[in-house]
């Protein structure tokens, strides 16, 4: 039985692009099914595939897996070839913790730039909190890319499960040209090349969905 990846809208679902984006780019078959965030009847669908009610969730047969970064470690289990994870057990331990603080932390930068793929390029300032988020997040990747990126452009090299738990960042940075590192800004440009995040983008600007608290331009809804 083929894996089925439950999405919410391209456009504006961060925790949905993360485990797509990494099977994609992994080469993992799976079929997709999104259901609209503001669909009348999503939590109702949702939640009679994860208690949670949220997406993604993943379907293998009769298991059921959600959360972003749950998912990803069922299928670097599932899919050991795939190298979702570094090999080097410190490069390994040091990608579990920053995926782990990804997953856990960044609120206020979250909630003054909410992902919106479908926005064209405008700078939009960043208060206290964001900026300090934002800080932390661009040590993150120079570090990683100074320590652990000589094997590739990526976080570790290889594109991996920590890349693409950052890589609704990657398309939040773009979208309102937050001022970055040489460094953090060639990470940025290797991620948005690829062609898995050209096929999300492109899918992404299909969308007929408006989501009027992500639009931060709001009453104007502002398409690239």
């Amino acid at each position: 039985m083929s894996l089925r990846l439950i999405i919410g809208n391209k456009n504006y679902s961060s925790w949905s692009l993360r485990p797509w984006l990494a099977m994609q780019v992994a080469g993992i078959a799976f079929e997709e099914t999104v259901i609209p965030l503001d669909a009348p009847d999503f939590k109702a669908q949702v939640t009679a595939l994860s208690g949670a009610g949220k997406v993604p969730v993943l379907l293998d047969g009769d298991v059921r897996v959600w959360e972003s970064l749950a998912i990803l470690e069922y299928l670097a289990e599932k899919f050991p070839g795939a190298g979702l994870w570094p090999t080097p057990e410190r490069a390994r331990a040091h990608a579990r913790a920053v995926a782990a603080e990804m997953h856990s932390g960044f609120l206020p930068l979250r909630r003054q730039l909410p992902m919106n793929i479908r926005r064209p390029v405008v700078p939009r300032p960043l208060d206290d909190e964001a900026r300090a988020d934002a800080a932390r997040i661009e040590a993150i990747w120079n570090q990683c890319r100074a320590q652990f990126g000589a094997g590739g452009p990526f976080l570790y090299g290889r594109f991996g499960a920590a890349d693409a738990m950052y890589a609704p960042v990657v398309w939040r940075f773009h979208t309102y040209a937050v001022e970055l590192s040489a460094t953090a800004r060639a990470y940025m440009d290797a991620v948005l090349a690829l062609p898995a995040s050209r096929e999300w983008r492109e899918a992404a600007r299909r969308e007929p969905w408006v989501l009027p608290h992500d639009e931060v331009d709001w009453p104007d809804v502002l398409r690239d």
